[in-house]
């Protein structure tokens, strides 16, 4: 029985414990079941390779991101929206609220209210 010690991210260790447990493995134990596949197979047993532009587009373009794009661009339309400045955006960090802010929330108000 042999040895081998690597260093690898605390948190990447966690997540993978934890997977492995879920799947009645140990760490070890799955690094066995790893190397016996790459053996069987006589390569990596799963693609290594960079993701497509259309995968990194459907894996963030999820349909809830989607549906949350299309009623931000229906209250756009309905001018329920407003836009800042990047200073207006470190201002408001700051506790410092935009007079356009406030004038807008206060036509969304009596806009509500009128419902």
């Amino acid at each position: 029985m042999a040895n081998i010690t690597i260093r690898i991210d605390d948190k990447l260790k966690q997540e993978a414990e934890n997977l492995f447990d879920e799947l009645g493995l140990s760490i070890s134990g799955a690094i066995t079941v790893f190397f016996r596949q790459a053996i069987r197979e006589g390569a990596i047993p799963f693609s290594i390779r960079k993701k497509t532009a259309e995968e990194k587009y459907n894996e963030y373009f999820t349909p809830e991101v989607v549906k949350e794009i299309l009623e931000s661009e229906k209250q756009a339309r309905r001018g329920q929206m407003i836009s800042f400045s990047m200073a207006e955006l470190e201002a408001m960090e700051e506790g410092k609220i935009p007079q356009k802010a406030i004038d807008f929330l206060n036509k969304y108000k009596k806009a509500e209210n009128k419902k």
